[in-house]
């Protein structure tokens, strides 16, 4: 069973302390590593990599050559096994410079994963173009995604017992988070998964971040997206695959909701979430209901107004529905799992 997956990217092989290191779900190998890194690094293809770094003209370039009339793809080596310290490793090259790696249980057959570690990797980069593998959040999530496609093939199709485990399980649910900075999103997936809420436990989130938490028989997976403007281009980057859209935004703050509705309806018509059930939370109503007085026709006339301003009403094609929450107060963050699992039953 796929136990591992990281990536090595440097612009030379050779200068390991230049070395940017990925890994998914653990941190297991890190630049201490620098003897299994050598290793795995000359095993590959015993040093041709660094060969090529030497001569100044990599395989990519080389490759060019006679490829200047297509359109440019991304060059992935056959993988190759290794067996390094006592590990089980596979290893493929992504265009003379990004090495990524499997690691996988002593008695496995890393051939039983050949055609699916080539195929998915091609789908992702050169069908789907779905990453240039460029910043850290898009790396993370294209490691994510390899990592739970090739350990559900491993699990569907490779000849082992059943094992549930925290990365996968068949009634996994991705819930994908979004809205611009400071509504409350991390805030919320800390009351979802431990059911506690702290003014000062957060900073807004600067990277995208995957929280698992188990309901019932449904474990959830929640891509919570850093809001701000600088990282909001790398959203695109979590949409795949998702089972639910969670849209926040914070109620109380009205100089950002032309902002907010922006963000909202550049999502909502990427035609990849056709048909993907939405919950939209009007975050820090406590904010606006202070004293708590507002009576049930103030209520509905504010819910009236943010519709007509975001023009949810024009949503199609989906299940969708509306809550008014507090992340601080914990008001409505039951029905808000409650929704969470009844649109598990949907999708």
């Amino acid at each position: 069973m796929l136990q591992n997956i990281f990536l090595f990217k440097g612009k030379n092989f050779q200068e390991l302390s230049n070395l940017n290191i990925y890994n998914y779900p653990e941190d297991f190998i890190t630049i201490n590593h620098k003897d299994l890194i050598s290793k795995i690094i000359y095993g590959h293809d015993q040093a041709d990599l660094i060969k090529q770094y030497r001569t100044g003209k990599t395989k990519l370039e080389r490759t060019n050559n006679v490829r200047n009339n297509e359109e440019k793809q991304w060059i992935i080596d056959t993988p190759v096994p290794q067996v390094i310290n006592d590990l089980n490793i596979y290893t493929s090259c992504i265009n003379g410079k990004n090495i990524i790696g499997l690691i996988f249980d002593k008695d496995d057959n890393p051939f039983d994963y050949k055609e699916v570690f080539e195929t998915l990797l091609n789908e992702i980069l050169n069908v789907e173009r779905s990453y240039l593998l460029e910043d850290e959040i898009e790396i993370e999530t294209f490691l994510i995604s390899l990592f739970i496609d090739i350990r559900r093939y491993g699990d569907e199709f490779i000849d082992k017992p059943p094992v549930i485990e925290l990365f996968y399980q068949e009634g996994i649910m991705k819930v994908f988070l979004f809205g611009i900075d400071e509504a409350g999103k991390s805030s919320l997936v800390r009351r979802l998964k431990t059911g506690q809420f702290n003014d000062n436990f957060l900073a807004p989130t600067r990277k995208f971040t995957i929280e698992y938490i188990q309901k019932e028989d449904v474990l959830i997976a929640v891509w919570d997206m850093p809001g701000q403007r600088a990282f909001r281009e790398k959203w695109m980057s979590g949409i795949q695959d998702s089972n639910t859209i969670i849209f926040m935004f914070d109620v109380a703050n009205q100089l950002r909701f032309e902002e907010s509705k922006i963000e909202f309806w550049k999502i909502l018509n990427r035609y990849e979430l056709s048909g993907v059930p939405l919950l939209i939370l009007g975050n820090k109503y406590d904010l606006i209901n202070r004293s708590g007085k507002i009576n049930r026709e103030e209520k509905a006339r504010l819910k009236n107004e943010l519709f007509n301003f975001f023009e949810f009403d024009n949503i199609d094609g989906r299940e969708w529905i509306f809550l008014f929450t507090s992340v601080k107060t914990n008001y409505n963050i039951r029905e808000v799992l409650n929704k969470l699992l009844e649109f598990t039953r949907i999708s």
